[in-house]
Protein backbone atom coordinates (compact mmCIF):
# COMPACT_ATOMS: atom_id res chain seq x y z
CA UNK A 1 0.00 0.00 0.00
CA UNK A 2 1.29 3.35 -0.74
CA UNK A 3 1.81 6.19 1.58
CA UNK A 4 -0.86 8.90 1.31
CA UNK A 5 0.84 11.23 3.95
CA UNK A 6 4.28 11.60 5.11
CA UNK A 7 5.37 14.43 7.36
CA UNK A 8 9.49 14.54 8.00
CA UNK A 9 10.94 16.08 10.93
CA UNK A 10 8.46 18.34 10.80
CA UNK A 11 9.43 21.52 13.89
CA UNK A 12 6.74 24.29 15.09
CA UNK A 13 7.61 27.06 17.69
CA UNK A 14 5.38 29.70 18.97
CA UNK A 15 6.93 32.07 21.90
CA UNK A 16 7.87 30.33 24.19
CA UNK A 17 6.77 26.68 23.31
CA UNK A 18 7.84 23.99 20.86
CA UNK A 19 4.87 22.69 19.59
CA UNK A 20 6.03 20.18 17.25
CA UNK A 21 10.03 18.78 17.69
CA UNK A 22 11.07 17.26 14.98
CA UNK A 23 7.98 14.80 14.25
CA UNK A 24 7.75 11.77 12.19
CA UNK A 25 4.54 10.47 10.58
CA UNK A 26 3.37 8.61 7.74
CA UNK A 27 0.28 7.82 6.85
CA UNK A 28 -0.97 4.65 4.23
CA UNK A 29 -3.40 5.38 1.76
CA UNK A 30 -6.63 3.61 2.20
CA UNK A 31 -6.47 3.56 5.99
CA UNK A 32 -7.33 5.18 8.96
CA UNK A 33 -5.32 6.85 11.20
CA UNK A 34 -5.74 8.22 14.81
CA UNK A 35 -3.08 10.75 16.04
CA UNK A 36 -3.71 10.40 19.72
CA UNK A 37 -2.10 12.18 22.91
CA UNK A 38 -2.80 14.57 25.80
CA UNK A 39 -4.05 18.29 25.78
CA UNK A 40 -1.11 20.51 24.29
CA UNK A 41 1.00 17.29 23.01
CA UNK A 42 1.29 18.95 19.36
CA UNK A 43 -1.81 16.99 17.49
CA UNK A 44 -3.74 20.15 16.35
CA UNK A 45 -0.47 21.72 15.12
CA UNK A 46 0.86 19.11 13.36
CA UNK A 47 -2.13 18.69 11.18
CA UNK A 48 -2.72 22.86 10.88
CA UNK A 49 0.71 22.66 9.04
CA UNK A 50 -0.19 19.84 6.73
CA UNK A 51 -3.72 21.77 6.33
CA UNK A 52 -1.31 25.26 5.66
CA UNK A 53 -2.66 27.25 8.67
CA UNK A 54 0.66 27.02 9.94
CA UNK A 55 3.86 27.24 8.04
CA UNK A 56 6.48 24.77 9.33
CA UNK A 57 9.82 26.30 11.24
CA UNK A 58 11.58 22.84 9.80
CA UNK A 59 10.76 19.83 8.10
CA UNK A 60 9.19 18.56 5.18
CA UNK A 61 5.53 18.11 4.32
CA UNK A 62 4.98 15.07 1.29
CA UNK A 63 1.36 14.09 -0.05
CA UNK A 64 1.14 10.85 -2.94
CA UNK A 65 4.77 11.47 -2.77
CA UNK A 66 5.39 14.58 -4.00
CA UNK A 67 7.41 17.38 -1.77
CA UNK A 68 4.44 20.19 -0.99
CA UNK A 69 4.73 23.99 0.84
CA UNK A 70 1.15 24.78 1.57
CA UNK A 71 1.33 28.06 2.55
CA UNK A 72 -2.83 28.63 2.64
CA UNK A 73 -5.12 26.12 3.34
CA UNK A 74 -6.01 26.56 -0.52
CA UNK A 75 -3.00 25.05 -1.13
CA UNK A 76 -3.80 21.92 0.88
CA UNK A 77 -7.69 21.54 -0.99
CA UNK A 78 -5.72 22.28 -4.15
CA UNK A 79 -4.01 18.75 -3.08
CA UNK A 80 -6.19 16.68 -1.94
CA UNK A 81 -5.81 17.58 1.91
CA UNK A 82 -9.48 18.50 3.56
CA UNK A 83 -10.08 19.56 6.84
CA UNK A 84 -12.92 19.56 9.49
CA UNK A 85 -12.16 21.69 12.59
CA UNK A 86 -13.62 20.46 16.06
CA UNK A 87 -16.05 24.01 15.78
CA UNK A 88 -17.76 23.32 12.28
CA UNK A 89 -16.74 26.22 9.36
CA UNK A 90 -20.54 25.77 8.27
CA UNK A 91 -22.96 29.13 7.62
CA UNK A 92 -26.25 28.41 9.77
CA UNK A 93 -28.68 29.79 7.52
CA UNK A 94 -27.98 28.32 4.11
CA UNK A 95 -28.60 24.57 3.37
CA UNK A 96 -26.58 21.54 3.67
CA UNK A 97 -26.22 21.63 -0.25
CA UNK A 98 -25.03 25.19 -0.48
CA UNK A 99 -22.97 24.74 1.99
CA UNK A 100 -21.26 22.01 0.80
CA UNK A 101 -20.76 23.28 -2.59
CA UNK A 102 -19.74 26.78 -1.31
CA UNK A 103 -16.19 28.02 -3.62
CA UNK A 104 -17.47 25.60 -6.13
CA UNK A 105 -20.80 25.95 -6.83
CA UNK A 106 -22.16 24.54 -10.18
CA UNK A 107 -23.12 28.00 -12.74
CA UNK A 108 -26.09 28.60 -14.86
CA UNK A 109 -26.86 31.09 -17.02
CA UNK A 110 -23.33 31.47 -18.73
CA UNK A 111 -22.09 31.45 -15.42
CA UNK A 112 -24.24 34.50 -13.58
CA UNK A 113 -26.06 32.29 -10.84
CA UNK A 114 -25.67 28.94 -9.01
CA UNK A 115 -27.84 26.14 -10.57
CA UNK A 116 -29.05 25.09 -7.04
CA UNK A 117 -30.81 21.98 -8.88
CA UNK A 118 -27.77 21.03 -9.98
CA UNK A 119 -26.08 21.49 -6.38
CA UNK A 120 -28.58 19.45 -4.85
CA UNK A 121 -28.35 16.75 -7.11
CA UNK A 122 -24.92 16.43 -6.76
CA UNK A 123 -25.16 16.55 -2.79
CA UNK A 124 -27.89 13.61 -2.85
CA UNK A 125 -25.35 11.57 -5.09
CA UNK A 126 -22.70 12.38 -3.24
CA UNK A 127 -24.79 11.51 -0.12
CA UNK A 128 -25.94 8.17 -1.62
CA UNK A 129 -22.21 7.14 -2.55
CA UNK A 130 -21.01 7.45 0.96
CA UNK A 131 -24.10 6.61 2.41
CA UNK A 132 -24.53 9.84 4.05
CA UNK A 133 -28.39 10.99 5.28
CA UNK A 134 -28.12 14.51 4.11
CA UNK A 135 -31.45 16.39 2.91
CA UNK A 136 -29.87 18.72 0.58
CA UNK A 137 -32.65 21.41 1.19
CA UNK A 138 -32.29 21.13 5.36
CA UNK A 139 -30.83 24.34 6.70
CA UNK A 140 -27.84 23.78 8.61
CA UNK A 141 -29.73 25.64 11.71
CA UNK A 142 -32.10 22.76 11.53
CA UNK A 143 -30.43 19.81 11.73
CA UNK A 144 -28.03 17.82 14.45
CA UNK A 145 -24.78 18.05 15.12
CA UNK A 146 -24.38 14.75 13.71
CA UNK A 147 -25.78 15.73 10.12
CA UNK A 148 -23.49 19.30 10.16
CA UNK A 149 -20.48 16.91 10.47
CA UNK A 150 -21.49 14.77 7.23
CA UNK A 151 -22.03 18.11 5.97
CA UNK A 152 -18.67 19.22 6.91
CA UNK A 153 -16.88 15.88 5.36
CA UNK A 154 -18.94 15.95 1.84
CA UNK A 155 -18.03 19.58 1.35
CA UNK A 156 -14.21 18.49 1.56
CA UNK A 157 -14.88 15.71 -0.29
CA UNK A 158 -17.39 17.89 -3.09
CA UNK A 159 -14.04 20.08 -2.77
CA UNK A 160 -11.53 16.59 -4.19
CA UNK A 161 -9.91 15.73 -1.04
CA UNK A 162 -8.77 11.69 -0.71
CA UNK A 163 -6.92 12.65 2.90
CA UNK A 164 -9.50 14.13 5.42
CA UNK A 165 -7.64 15.60 8.58
CA UNK A 166 -10.99 15.64 11.70
CA UNK A 167 -9.86 17.09 14.71
CA UNK A 168 -11.43 15.91 17.41
CA UNK A 169 -14.36 14.67 15.45
CA UNK A 170 -16.67 13.04 18.62
CA UNK A 171 -16.11 15.33 21.37
CA UNK A 172 -20.11 17.01 20.77
CA UNK A 173 -21.19 13.92 18.89
CA UNK A 174 -23.97 10.97 20.78
CA UNK A 175 -22.58 7.31 21.51
CA UNK A 176 -24.87 6.31 18.69
CA UNK A 177 -23.52 9.09 16.22
CA UNK A 178 -19.77 8.30 17.05
CA UNK A 179 -20.52 4.94 16.12
CA UNK A 180 -22.18 5.90 12.66
CA UNK A 181 -19.32 7.96 12.30
CA UNK A 182 -16.80 5.64 12.81
CA UNK A 183 -19.28 3.73 9.84
CA UNK A 184 -18.35 7.00 7.73
CA UNK A 185 -14.33 6.16 8.37
CA UNK A 186 -14.82 2.56 7.35
CA UNK A 187 -17.13 3.89 3.99
CA UNK A 188 -14.21 6.42 3.06
CA UNK A 189 -11.34 4.23 3.53
CA UNK A 190 -12.80 1.21 1.74
CA UNK A 191 -12.94 4.36 -1.23
CA UNK A 192 -9.23 4.63 -0.97
CA UNK A 193 -9.63 7.65 1.11
CA UNK A 194 -7.34 8.32 3.88
CA UNK A 195 -8.40 9.30 7.05
CA UNK A 196 -6.46 11.32 9.52
CA UNK A 197 -8.35 11.94 13.19
CA UNK A 198 -7.33 13.37 16.14
CA UNK A 199 -8.47 12.48 19.84
CA UNK A 200 -7.30 12.00 23.07
CA UNK A 201 -9.90 9.27 23.80
CA UNK A 202 -8.40 5.90 23.51
CA UNK A 203 -11.42 3.96 22.84
CA UNK A 204 -12.20 5.37 20.17
CA UNK A 205 -8.48 5.41 18.85
CA UNK A 206 -8.42 1.35 19.37
CA UNK A 207 -11.99 1.19 17.52
CA UNK A 208 -11.45 3.53 14.79
CA UNK A 209 -8.02 3.32 13.70
CA UNK A 210 -5.61 0.92 11.65
CA UNK A 211 -2.66 2.60 13.18
CA UNK A 212 -2.23 5.00 15.71
CA UNK A 213 0.44 7.01 16.20
CA UNK A 214 1.31 9.03 19.89
CA UNK A 215 2.43 12.59 20.49
CA UNK A 216 3.95 13.48 23.69
CA UNK A 217 5.28 17.09 24.42
CA UNK A 218 5.55 17.95 20.90
CA UNK A 219 7.45 14.61 19.57
CA UNK A 220 6.11 11.10 18.37
CA UNK A 221 6.69 8.70 20.85
CA UNK A 222 5.77 5.69 18.80
CA UNK A 223 3.59 4.35 16.55
CA UNK A 224 1.22 0.73 17.13
CA UNK A 225 -1.10 -1.01 15.12
CA UNK A 226 -4.65 -0.49 16.31
CA UNK A 227 -5.22 -4.30 17.03
CA UNK A 228 -1.83 -5.14 18.82
CA UNK A 229 -2.34 -2.46 21.39
CA UNK A 230 -4.27 -2.18 24.86
CA UNK A 231 -5.67 0.85 26.55
CA UNK A 232 -3.13 0.47 28.95
CA UNK A 233 -0.31 0.38 26.95
CA UNK A 234 -1.70 3.66 25.04
CA UNK A 235 -2.65 5.54 27.97
CA UNK A 236 1.70 4.92 29.05
CA UNK A 237 2.95 6.06 25.78
CA UNK A 238 0.57 9.42 26.35
CA UNK A 239 1.39 10.35 29.82
CA UNK A 240 4.51 9.00 29.86
CA UNK A 241 3.65 6.70 33.41
CA UNK A 242 1.43 3.75 34.28
CA UNK A 243 -2.40 5.62 34.32
CA UNK A 244 -5.16 4.39 36.42
CA UNK A 245 -7.52 3.89 34.09
CA UNK A 246 -10.91 2.89 36.06
CA UNK A 247 -11.97 4.69 39.41
CA UNK A 248 -10.56 3.22 42.75
CA UNK A 249 -13.79 3.78 44.70
CA UNK A 250 -14.20 2.30 47.98
CA UNK A 251 -17.78 1.68 49.59
CA UNK A 252 -20.15 5.32 50.16
CA UNK A 253 -20.94 6.48 53.97
CA UNK A 254 -23.37 8.31 53.16
CA UNK A 255 -24.76 11.55 55.21
CA UNK A 256 -27.66 13.78 55.62
CA UNK A 257 -29.26 15.02 52.38
CA UNK A 258 -27.15 17.96 50.96
CA UNK A 259 -28.72 18.54 47.94
CA UNK A 260 -32.24 18.73 47.72
CA UNK A 261 -34.56 18.90 44.71
CA UNK A 262 -38.58 19.07 44.56
CA UNK A 263 -40.71 18.82 42.72
CA UNK A 264 -38.87 21.16 40.05
CA UNK A 265 -40.47 21.57 36.91
CA UNK A 266 -38.45 24.32 34.51
CA UNK A 267 -39.14 25.78 30.92
CA UNK A 268 -36.62 26.66 27.82
CA UNK A 269 -36.15 29.78 26.48
CA UNK A 270 -39.08 28.93 23.90
CA UNK A 271 -41.31 28.15 26.93
CA UNK A 272 -41.53 24.82 26.40
CA UNK A 273 -41.59 22.30 29.84
CA UNK A 274 -38.00 20.99 29.86
CA UNK A 275 -38.02 19.23 33.58
CA UNK A 276 -40.92 18.03 34.44
CA UNK A 277 -41.62 17.44 38.16
CA UNK A 278 -37.80 16.16 39.10
CA UNK A 279 -37.35 14.69 43.02
CA UNK A 280 -33.96 14.67 43.59
CA UNK A 281 -32.25 13.95 47.08
CA UNK A 282 -28.36 13.66 47.24
CA UNK A 283 -26.33 12.81 50.53
CA UNK A 284 -23.09 14.19 52.29
CA UNK A 285 -20.63 11.64 50.88
CA UNK A 286 -22.22 10.65 47.99
CA UNK A 287 -21.95 10.68 43.81
CA UNK A 288 -25.37 11.45 42.48
CA UNK A 289 -24.94 10.67 38.97
CA UNK A 290 -27.39 11.63 36.16
CA UNK A 291 -26.99 10.26 32.68
CA UNK A 292 -29.19 10.64 29.74
CA UNK A 293 -28.94 11.62 25.63
CA UNK A 294 -28.51 15.28 25.47
CA UNK A 295 -31.51 17.40 25.25
CA UNK A 296 -33.55 15.17 27.77
CA UNK A 297 -33.67 18.45 30.24
CA UNK A 298 -30.10 17.49 32.26
CA UNK A 299 -29.26 21.31 30.79
CA UNK A 300 -32.18 23.25 32.42
CA UNK A 301 -32.33 20.61 35.82
CA UNK A 302 -28.57 21.93 36.40
CA UNK A 303 -29.29 25.39 35.51
CA UNK A 304 -31.85 25.79 38.10
CA UNK A 305 -29.77 23.90 40.85
CA UNK A 306 -27.38 26.12 40.31
CA UNK A 307 -29.29 29.27 39.63
CA UNK A 308 -29.16 30.20 36.20
CA UNK A 309 -32.05 29.56 35.39
CA UNK A 310 -35.64 30.50 37.41
CA UNK A 311 -37.76 27.22 37.49
CA UNK A 312 -41.48 27.37 37.20
CA UNK A 313 -42.27 25.74 40.66
CA UNK A 314 -40.31 23.45 42.91
CA UNK A 315 -37.61 23.91 45.85
CA UNK A 316 -34.12 23.39 45.80
CA UNK A 317 -32.38 23.04 48.96
CA UNK A 318 -28.58 23.24 50.34
CA UNK A 319 -28.30 21.62 53.39
CA UNK A 320 -31.62 22.27 54.30
CA UNK A 321 -31.65 25.99 53.54
CA UNK A 322 -33.91 26.98 50.61
CA UNK A 323 -32.09 28.58 47.93
CA UNK A 324 -34.41 28.27 45.09
CA UNK A 325 -34.72 32.33 44.99
CA UNK A 326 -31.14 32.76 45.41
CA UNK A 327 -28.29 33.96 42.72
CA UNK A 328 -25.46 32.16 41.77
CA UNK A 329 -23.42 34.58 43.53
CA UNK A 330 -25.80 33.77 46.83
CA UNK A 331 -25.84 29.99 46.00
CA UNK A 332 -21.62 30.04 45.73
CA UNK A 333 -21.92 31.85 49.05
CA UNK A 334 -24.07 28.86 50.45
CA UNK A 335 -21.67 26.12 49.52
CA UNK A 336 -22.45 25.46 46.04
CA UNK A 337 -19.78 24.91 43.39
CA UNK A 338 -20.94 24.78 39.83
CA UNK A 339 -18.31 22.68 36.74
CA UNK A 340 -20.54 23.94 33.65
CA UNK A 341 -21.35 21.68 30.69
CA UNK A 342 -19.96 24.93 28.65
CA UNK A 343 -16.76 25.99 29.82
CA UNK A 344 -16.47 28.86 27.15
CA UNK A 345 -19.96 30.21 27.73
CA UNK A 346 -20.32 29.63 31.42
CA UNK A 347 -17.00 28.90 33.10
CA UNK A 348 -14.90 31.62 32.03
CA UNK A 349 -14.36 35.35 30.23
CA UNK A 350 -12.49 34.34 27.13
CA UNK A 351 -10.43 37.60 27.11
CA UNK A 352 -9.70 37.66 30.68
CA UNK A 353 -6.22 36.25 31.86
CA UNK A 354 -6.36 33.30 34.30
CA UNK A 355 -6.00 35.41 37.43
CA UNK A 356 -8.84 37.20 36.62
CA UNK A 357 -10.63 34.13 35.84
CA UNK A 358 -9.57 32.66 38.86
CA UNK A 359 -11.75 35.16 40.84
CA UNK A 360 -15.08 34.20 39.13
CA UNK A 361 -17.48 34.30 42.06
CA UNK A 362 -15.29 35.24 44.56
CA UNK A 363 -14.65 38.58 43.95
CA UNK A 364 -16.04 39.85 46.72
CA UNK A 365 -15.54 37.80 49.32
CA UNK A 366 -12.05 37.34 51.22
CA UNK A 367 -9.40 36.61 51.00
CA UNK A 368 -9.76 37.98 47.48
CA UNK A 369 -11.74 40.93 48.51
CA UNK A 370 -11.58 43.65 51.36
CA UNK A 371 -13.91 46.57 51.36
CA UNK A 372 -14.57 46.65 47.94
CA UNK A 373 -10.50 46.38 46.42
CA UNK A 374 -9.72 43.24 44.69
CA UNK A 375 -6.05 41.83 46.40
CA UNK A 376 -4.15 40.87 43.00
CA UNK A 377 -1.05 38.80 44.92
CA UNK A 378 -3.54 36.65 46.65
CA UNK A 379 -5.46 36.02 43.33
CA UNK A 380 -2.67 35.78 41.27
CA UNK A 381 -1.01 32.95 44.02
CA UNK A 382 -4.31 31.19 44.03
CA UNK A 383 -4.62 31.44 40.06
CA UNK A 384 -0.93 29.50 40.11
CA UNK A 385 -2.18 26.82 42.72
CA UNK A 386 -4.88 26.23 40.53
CA UNK A 387 -2.38 25.97 37.46
CA UNK A 388 0.19 23.82 39.20
CA UNK A 389 -2.09 21.45 40.98
CA UNK A 390 -4.03 20.86 37.83
CA UNK A 391 -0.94 21.15 35.55
CA UNK A 392 -2.87 23.64 33.39
CA UNK A 393 -0.70 24.58 30.03
CA UNK A 394 0.34 27.35 29.85
CA UNK A 395 1.35 27.58 33.00
CA UNK A 396 0.96 31.36 33.07
CA UNK A 397 -1.17 33.02 34.99
CA UNK A 398 -1.34 35.89 32.85
CA UNK A 399 -2.03 33.86 29.89
CA UNK A 400 -6.04 34.83 28.78
CA UNK A 401 -8.41 32.10 29.02
CA UNK A 402 -8.86 32.19 25.00
CA UNK A 403 -4.94 31.24 23.85
CA UNK A 404 -5.51 28.06 26.31
CA UNK A 405 -6.52 24.75 24.16
CA UNK A 406 -10.20 23.32 25.44
CA UNK A 407 -9.15 20.84 27.44
CA UNK A 408 -6.68 23.45 29.59
CA UNK A 409 -9.27 25.76 29.94
CA UNK A 410 -12.03 22.86 31.43
CA UNK A 411 -8.70 21.71 33.91
CA UNK A 412 -8.74 25.53 35.10
CA UNK A 413 -12.13 25.46 35.57
CA UNK A 414 -12.52 22.56 37.67
CA UNK A 415 -9.48 23.60 39.84
CA UNK A 416 -11.06 27.13 40.44
CA UNK A 417 -14.40 25.37 41.37
CA UNK A 418 -13.00 22.53 43.61
CA UNK A 419 -10.72 25.28 45.17
CA UNK A 420 -13.77 26.84 46.67
CA UNK A 421 -13.91 24.57 49.55
CA UNK A 422 -17.54 23.83 48.33
CA UNK A 423 -20.15 21.92 50.35
CA UNK A 424 -21.95 20.98 47.21
CA UNK A 425 -20.94 20.30 43.86
CA UNK A 426 -22.97 20.19 40.74
CA UNK A 427 -20.10 18.74 37.95
CA UNK A 428 -21.70 18.63 34.96
CA UNK A 429 -19.29 16.75 32.04
CA UNK A 430 -16.29 17.77 34.05
CA UNK A 431 -14.32 15.89 31.70
CA UNK A 432 -15.70 16.91 28.54
CA UNK A 433 -12.67 17.26 26.54
CA UNK A 434 -9.78 16.12 28.48
CA UNK A 435 -7.09 13.35 28.23
CA UNK A 436 -6.87 10.42 29.86
CA UNK A 437 -4.51 11.51 32.61
CA UNK A 438 -5.96 14.30 33.33
CA UNK A 439 -9.30 11.78 33.76
CA UNK A 440 -7.86 10.08 36.10
CA UNK A 441 -6.81 13.46 37.99
CA UNK A 442 -10.58 14.71 38.03
CA UNK A 443 -12.18 11.99 39.11
CA UNK A 444 -9.70 11.11 42.10
CA UNK A 445 -10.20 14.60 43.01
CA UNK A 446 -14.10 14.40 42.81
CA UNK A 447 -13.85 10.92 44.82
CA UNK A 448 -11.32 13.01 47.48
CA UNK A 449 -14.90 15.50 47.57
CA UNK A 450 -16.94 12.53 48.66
CA UNK A 451 -14.69 10.53 50.92
CA UNK A 452 -14.17 14.25 52.48
CA UNK A 453 -18.54 13.86 53.06
CA UNK A 454 -19.43 16.33 50.19
CA UNK A 455 -22.00 16.13 48.37
CA UNK A 456 -21.73 15.82 44.66
CA UNK A 457 -24.24 15.79 42.06
CA UNK A 458 -22.44 14.51 38.53
CA UNK A 459 -24.02 14.70 35.07
CA UNK A 460 -22.05 13.20 32.17
CA UNK A 461 -22.82 11.72 28.70
CA UNK A 462 -20.03 9.07 29.37
CA UNK A 463 -21.39 6.07 30.62
CA UNK A 464 -17.88 4.65 32.41
CA UNK A 465 -17.72 7.92 33.98
CA UNK A 466 -21.04 7.67 35.66
CA UNK A 467 -20.93 4.62 36.21
CA UNK A 468 -17.24 4.27 37.96
CA UNK A 469 -18.43 7.12 39.94
CA UNK A 470 -21.87 7.03 40.85
CA UNK A 471 -22.96 5.31 44.07
CA UNK A 472 -26.64 6.02 42.64
CA UNK A 473 -27.79 6.71 39.22
CA UNK A 474 -30.74 8.97 38.08
CA UNK A 475 -31.85 8.32 34.50
CA UNK A 476 -33.34 11.19 32.17
CA UNK A 477 -35.93 10.98 29.59
CA UNK A 478 -37.82 13.70 28.02
CA UNK A 479 -37.70 15.86 31.42
CA UNK A 480 -38.12 13.14 34.26
CA UNK A 481 -36.47 10.85 36.03
CA UNK A 482 -37.25 7.46 34.67
CA UNK A 483 -35.43 5.53 36.83
CA UNK A 484 -32.56 5.37 39.52
CA UNK A 485 -29.98 2.43 39.61
CA UNK A 486 -27.09 0.77 41.13
CA UNK A 487 -24.57 2.06 39.02
CA UNK A 488 -22.11 -1.48 39.61
CA UNK A 489 -25.06 -3.77 38.40
CA UNK A 490 -26.71 -1.91 35.53
CA UNK A 491 -25.56 -2.99 32.17
CA UNK A 492 -24.57 -0.44 29.23
CA UNK A 493 -27.82 -2.54 27.45
CA UNK A 494 -30.05 -1.68 30.38
CA UNK A 495 -28.72 2.06 30.66
CA UNK A 496 -29.36 2.41 26.78
CA UNK A 497 -33.17 1.49 27.01
CA UNK A 498 -33.48 3.94 29.86
CA UNK A 499 -31.94 6.55 28.07
CA UNK A 500 -34.53 5.73 25.41
CA UNK A 501 -37.71 5.73 27.52
CA UNK A 502 -37.99 1.99 28.24
CA UNK A 503 -37.48 0.32 31.74
CA UNK A 504 -36.34 -3.31 31.66
CA UNK A 505 -38.42 -5.79 33.54
CA UNK A 506 -35.40 -6.63 35.65
CA UNK A 507 -33.29 -4.00 35.50
CA UNK A 508 -31.55 -3.29 39.26
CA UNK A 509 -33.56 -0.77 39.86
CA UNK A 510 -33.62 1.11 43.29
CA UNK A 511 -35.77 4.50 42.44
CA UNK A 512 -37.67 3.26 45.84
CA UNK A 513 -34.52 4.84 47.46
CA UNK A 514 -34.30 8.45 46.06
CA UNK A 515 -34.16 10.50 48.92
CA UNK A 516 -33.45 6.75 50.97
CA UNK A 517 -30.92 4.57 52.21
CA UNK A 518 -28.77 3.76 49.26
Amino acid sequence: MSVAVHLAGITKRFPGVVANDEVDLEVEEGSVHALLGENGAGKTTLMNVLYGLYQPDGGTVHVHGDSREFYTPRDAIDAGVGMIHQHFMLVDTLTTAENIVLGHEPRKWGGLAMDRAQAERDVRELGERYGFDVDPEAKIEDVSVGVQQRVEILKALYGGADVLILDEPTAVLTPQEVEDLFGVFEELAAEDKTIIFITHKLGEAMDAADEITVLRDGRNVGTVDAADTTREELAELMVGREVLLEADKEPAEPGDVGLSVSDLRVTDDRGVEQVSGVNIDVREGEVFGIAGVDGNGQSELVGAITGLRAPESGTVRVDGRDVTDLSRRERIENGMAYVPEDRQKRGLVMDFDLVENGLLGSQHTAPFSDGGRIDWAESREHARGVIEEYDVRPNDPDAEAESLSGGNQQKFVVGREFARDPEVVVASHPTRGVDVGSIEFIHERILDLRRAGKTVLLVSSKLDEVQQLSDRLGVMYEGEVVDVVDPDRVTEEELGLLMAGQIPEDAPSIADAVGGEP
